[in-house]
């Protein structure tokens, strides 16, 4: 799977992973890759939002947990904010295996897993120059 796109606003960042919520299997590591402020947590909203069936439901960014986890009709969404985490083993005690072995795991700054890295899908975002709301989204 290789998808690039230009997004010019959050709402088509929004629709983007919406469409791409369709295409997931009940099992899946989904990498989610940027800067800060690159739309990494627009992105997983908007997914989460998809995959539970509700529109509105509250997603907030798990950055000071760590982890977030959602029921949704086809099994569960592990999502991990690692921008704190200090040591990769840490993970261990977010119910990492868990999550691995069940559901959908979503990863937002996935490097800080280094060795324990599992394969997955990346989802990279990257803002575009002298276009503030812009950004190149590729899935591969």
């Amino acid at each position: 799977m290789f998808e690039e796109t230009i997004s010019y606003s959050e709402e088509e960042t929004a629709e983007l992973a919406k469409r791409f919520a369709g295409t997931l299997p009940a099992r899946q590591i989904l990498f989610l890759e940027g800067d800060l402020a690159a739309g990494k947590s627009v992105f997983a909203r908007a997914l989460i939002r998809e995959l539970a069936g509700e529109p509105d439901l509250t997603v907030p960014s798990p950055t000071f947990n760590l982890l977030q986890v959602y029921e949704t009709p086809i099994g569960p969404v592990w999502h991990y904010d690692l921008y704190r985490l200090k040591e990769p083993d840490e993970i261990e005690e977010l119910s990492w295996n868990d999550a691995l072995s069940s559901g959908i795991v979503l990863i937002e700054w996935p490097e800080r897993l280094e060795h324990l890295k599992p394969e997955g899908i990346t989802v990279a975002i990257e803002p575009i120059s002298g276009s503030p709301n812009s950004r190149k989204i590729t899935i591969s």
